[in-house]
């Protein structure tokens, strides 16, 4: 959530910050809304002590042996005006949170202005795609020949937008998601939590889900739970509404979880194969940290999800992401983006975000800088660290062989237990 001292001070940079991302939002009706709700709070709060004013006249008059109908009336009077004035007030704040919680994040300064993903910066390649002395064939093809993909099943048991892996192709996925969280684990000193797969409607509003992406989400009818996009919704709120001690942060935490997204698209070469589907495997990284420390927090991120390609063997590029291609929660965000030579593409494998302190006030999560400090709103980070089944892909279409077979990456082999999948 944004900072409120934003509509109150700088309602012109918030229009700015709104039309960077291509949205339509009428501040000018949110700010006439804060000024009401603060006038309908004062004005009630003064009528309140002026009742009670009055009716601390009514005793003393009466053992005077007064009459107190004029005072009496005056008190009645107020309370049925007070009453009216807090539905008025109930209407209006609902009105203003209901319109807050639909306003993104402000992108940071650094975060390039853009009118759509092609103002998206790329600032680098690392590694140089094979060449191939055979045309390479796209992964579709490699895990059907392989016997380790079938979509066909899949699609008859759940429908479009799912897959199924199976013998070397499971083991694959899985070997990936033990490494990547061993890494994280061993390597980078994260805690690693295996977090529930349904949250309820508080929790997908903490990390900005609700009720901006209601419809890409999968919600659970006749219950209050839905089924989580990414491990970043269930970590990130463990501490909602808690205050965290300073010496605390950075807190760092890795998990594994299946991600479930209504919005999985069917167009250009995305119709065939495992691209974009509705349930997949994702690795998520989750940061809390300090305001002044939040944005090495995030270079540190990219660079450790990285890593992970690095050694992996696997072409990549480092694209910085345009105002209008951040999420809704995110200040500033950098994809790795793997490249697939049999698809003729480069696939996203990992988003690495700074939300600043958008989730924390989002979902009342606080630090305490020092002892006697007043509790402050952290930054919350995440990262791919990586996503599947695109992880997959690249590894199938990258080590592809003429005859079919593909080599596994010899960082995975003692995770696989064998070189290659024939």
């Amino acid at each position: 959530m944004i900072d409120i001292k934003l509509i109150r001070d700088s309602p012109d940079l918030l229009k700015r910050a709104v039309k960077s991302r291509s949205m339509d939002i009428d501040i000018d009706r949110l700010v006439e809304l804060d000024k009401e709700r603060r006038s309908l709070i004062a004005e009630t709060e003064k009528l309140a002590a002026e009742r009670k004013r009055i009716s601390g006249l009514i005793g003393p008059k009466m053992k005077a042996g007064e009459n107190t109908d004029a005072e009496r009336q005056q008190v009645n009077e107020i309370k049925t005006t007070i009453s009216r004035m807090e539905e008025q007030l109930d209407s209006t704040v609902g009105q203003f949170n209901d319109m807050v919680l639909t306003i993104p994040n402000t992108p940071h300064a650094t975060t390039p202005a853009g009118r759509n993903e092609e103002d998206n910066r790329i600032l680098g390649q690392t590694g140089t795609p094979r060449a191939f002395d055979f045309a390479p064939r796209p992964h579709w093809e490699i895990g059907e020949n392989l016997d380790i993909l079938d979509s066909a099943r899949a699609v008859k048991t759940s429908g479009s937008g799912f897959y199924a892996l199976k013998g070397a192709g499971a083991r694959l996925e899985r070997a990936l998601i033990n490494w990547f969280l061993d890494v994280h684990v061993n390597e980078y000193g994260y805690t690693e939590i295996l977090p529930q797969h349904l949250v309820n409607s508080a929790t997908m509003t903490g990390t900005g889900q609700l009720p901006k992406m209601a419809e890409d989400m999968y919600r659970i009818e006749g219950d209050d739970l839905w089924l989580i996009p990414t491990a970043e919704v269930p970590v990130t709120n463990l501490y909602r509404d808690e205050i965290l001690p300073a010496d605390k942060l950075p807190l760092y935490h890795c998990a594994w979880t299946p991600c479930f997204r209504r919005e999985a698209g069917s167009y250009g070469k995305e119709v065939r194969g495992i691209t974009r589907v509705h349930q997949f495997n994702k690795v998520e990284m989750v940061k809390f940290a300090s305001p002044e420390t939040s944005y090495d927090e995030l270079e540190s991120l990219r660079a450790q999800a990285e890593s992970l390609l690095q050694r992996l063997g696997l072409t990549y590029r480092t694209v910085l992401l345009c105002s209008v291609d951040i999420s809704f929660a995110a200040a500033k965000c950098y994809d790795l983006e793997v490249w697939a030579p049999g698809m003729d593409a480069w696939l996203e494998v990992s988003s690495c975000s700074n939300f600043e302190a958008f989730q924390a006030r989002r979902a009342n999560i606080r630090y305490r800088p020092g002892a006697d400090a007043r509790p402050e709103f952290p930054h919350t980070l995440n990262g791919s660290g990586l996503a599947l089944p695109r992880t997959v892909i690249a590894i199938l279409e990258n080590y592809q062989q003429a005859d079919g077979s593909v080599v596994i990456p010899e960082v995975l082999q003692p995770w696989m237990q064998c070189e290659v999948i024939r």
